[in-house]
């Protein structure tokens, strides 16, 4: 279901989901500069089973202590190679700073992640996906909030015979933040790496 509220088209369906419908008011010290955007993005490995990250620019105006805040991230990847008798694996993750690897939502910096097993053992094989990128049930007012101006889309597999690749789309609203705490958005994300 979407309606119209403020000029902007407000969605309620899946990674759609804005602080306004439910009631929630925007986070404080924040003020909204844009309508809610899509940005899109795409990784491959550099070489087969090799971790990989693409840096995407939000080209946010740290002048204006401008921050982007994530309601929803979808992250789509390419299954592993079905390999007889070997199991294969492919992550992939929206990450805040730059990475070493794929990483875990046990990490503060990880926003979502994707992980496809195949499991093989030469006469059957099982495929398994987990994806922490649907919106959460709990209604939360946004999913993370991005200080600087960088977001990472990162990539990694396991046993592949060739290389694998990713695309990603994070939903999400320009915003201004007071400078006091924008100092503290952008030391707690520089912290995290």
């Amino acid at each position: 279901m979407c309606m119209k509220k403020v000029g902007a088209l407000i969605c309620t369906v899946g990674l759609l989901y804005t602080p306004w419908i439910s009631g929630g008011v925007m986070p404080k010290g924040l003020k909204a500069t844009s309508s809610l955007i899509a940005i899109s993005a795409e990784v491959f490995e550099s070489a087969a089973n090799t971790f990989t990250s693409q840096t995407v620019d939000l080209q946010l105006n740290p002048l204006d202590q401008e921050v982007f805040v994530v309601y929803g991230v979808d992250i789509d990847c390419l299954d592993p190679n079905l390999v007889p008798g070997v199991d294969t694996v492919l992550k992939a993750s929206v990450s805040t700073t730059r990475r070493t690897d794929v990483g875990s939502l046990g990490e503060t910096n990880v926003v979502a992640i994707n992980r496809i097993t195949i499991q093989d053992n030469g006469v059957t094989a099982v495929r398994s996906q987990f994806s922490s990128d649907s919106a959460p049930s709990t209604q939360l007012e946004y999913l993370a909030i991005i200080a600087t101006n960088d977001f990472f889309l990162n990539i990694e597999g396991t046993n592949n015979l060739a290389g694998r690749s990713a695309t990603a789309r994070l939903y999400g609203a320009r915003m201004t933040a007071s400078a006091s705490i924008y100092a503290a958005l952008v030391q707690s994300e520089i912290l995290s790496q």
